[in-house]
């Protein structure tokens, strides 16, 4: 602070220091008595800041028995662990004769040995840092079962099951995902994600549950789990083309409409495409390609959008539909980018129109020779109420279920793998389940 009639400076007023504030362990009703510091950690004595001696029996005041010492772990100071010696009394009472000792239930958990205020600082490390439980564990000096049993036990409690967690849900996204990969196949998980946020533009997409499974029962069962309330506020479904989830969507929440995403439309018609191209490039050559055939070297030009074409890769294009046995290809590739521009054109309307041209051009008029298109033309067509109800409700994009599911990717990387399903879905929850609103609130 400053002196109002000097220009120079006062002396900065200094106090003795208070550890039990300092130290944050006055919220946990201790006080600190004395320290020690250590290279590793530092400790802390502590002793109640309030003693109750009521017998919880029959309620009348017990005699002091003895003292007992209990060693927690508390918040760290930097990298270096800090533990809370608590001396906590014990009573017998005279009436009844039983003994007891003061229930610390400000302190920690029952049986835990982090403090309340470790098991919160552990649970934002997850949640907003995206640090792995080892490190948590390293900082905190404690083995990776402790850290991760109060991550999971506060998280699921707190965070996880707060009554609120699934209100406002009107758009969701639903999609498959596999969590494990081993040499007798991959694992799957049905992934459920909540849109509204990117539809209103308040914020990212979340996830909200992860079933086991990739089936219309799994998505089916998750949503009749749900109340009813939730089932009538939700109005749209994104999906990919797995007609499983369309069937489940329209049993549990009828008055919902299915959207197919344009992600996963103009990856069917690039598989065509790509389909198309290898079936020519074996018939002209016997051979699935060489570095040097043109129609193999043009693979990825085939599938870059026409208007992010260069000179380079146009001039390549030209040169490969001069070929009269490549007309398959260029028919297909037009298709192609039909639907890319559709998707594309900045009038909603406009777009939805080109799309239903193009779905009407190849569902029963695609010349002889050209399997591929036909059967691109035939899927389209029964999944065509769910592909045009996208320039209907834009904001319903399974885009970000994609992107949350690169984001479990990512997670179970960094935890060198999951082998049990309830572990992976309770992190994953904790890493895309968009709680950092309800901890800053909850801080």
């Amino acid at each position: 602070m400053y002196d109002a009639t000097s220009t120079t400076p006062a002396r900065p007023l200094v106090t003795a220091p208070d550890l039990t504030s300092f130290a944050r362990v006055d919220v946990l009703g201790l006080e600190v008595v004395a320290q020690q510091v250590w290279p590793d950690r530092a400790v802390l004595f502590c002793e109640l800041a309030a003693i109750d001696d009521r017998c919880p029996a029959c309620g009348i005041p017990g005699q002091p028995h003895d003292r007992v010492r209990r060693r927690f772990t508390h918040l760290p100071v930097g990298r270096r662990a800090t533990w809370l010696h608590v001396m906590v009394p014990r009573f017998r009472c005279a009436e009844c004769g039983r003994l007891w000792r003061h229930p610390l239930t400000t302190v920690a958990r029952p049986r835990s040995k982090l403090t309340r205020a470790a098991d919160w600082w552990a649970l934002c490390q997850v949640v907003l840092d995206h640090a792995p439980i080892s490190g948590v564990a390293a900082v905190l000096g404690v083995s990776w079962d402790t850290a991760n049993t109060a991550v999971s036990e506060v998280g699921t409690r707190v965070l996880i099951e707060h009554p609120g967690r699934l209100d406002g849900v009107e758009v969701i996204g639903v999609d498959e995902h596999a969590w494990r990969h081993t040499r007798k196949g991959d694992k799957y998980v049905t992934v459920i994600i909540d849109l509204t946020p990117i539809r209103d533009g308040t914020g990212p997409a979340r996830l909200l549950d992860l079933v086991e499974g990739r089936s219309k029962k799994a998505f089916k069962t998750w949503l009749d789990a749900q109340d009813e309330d939730f089932r009538a506020h939700v109005q749209i479904v994104a999906m990919d083309g797995f007609t499983g989830f369309k069937t489940a969507a329209a049993e549990a929440v009828p008055e919902a409409t299915a959207v197919m995403d344009p992600f996963h439309v103009v990856a069917l018609a690039g598989d065509k495409l790509n389909q198309t191209r290898q079936r020519v490039q074996r018939d002209l050559t016997g051979s699935r390609g060489r570095r040097d055939d043109p129609l193999y070297r043009a693979r990825r030009t085939l599938r870059t959008g026409r208007a992010l074409l260069t000179d380079k890769q146009k001039t390549r294009l030209e040169a490969l539909w001069a070929i009269d046995d490549l007309a398959a290809v260029e028919v297909t590739w037009c298709v192609y980018q039909d639907l890319i521009d559709a998707y594309r054109h900045p009038e909603p309307a406009l777009g939805k129109k080109l799309l239903a041209t193009v779905i009407d051009r190849i569902k029963t008029g695609v010349p002889a020779g050209l399997d591929e298109l036909a059967q691109l033309g035939r899927t389209l067509q029964q999944r065509r109420a769910d592909i045009l109800a996208f320039f209907d409700h834009p904001g319903s994009s399974n885009g970000p279920t994609e992107a949350i599911n690169g984001r479990l990717e990512h997670l179970r990387g960094i935890a060198l793998g999951f082998r049990n399903l309830i572990n992976y879905r309770l992190r994953s929850l904790l890493e895309a389940g968009g709680f950092r609103p309800l901890i800053h609130s909850l801080s």
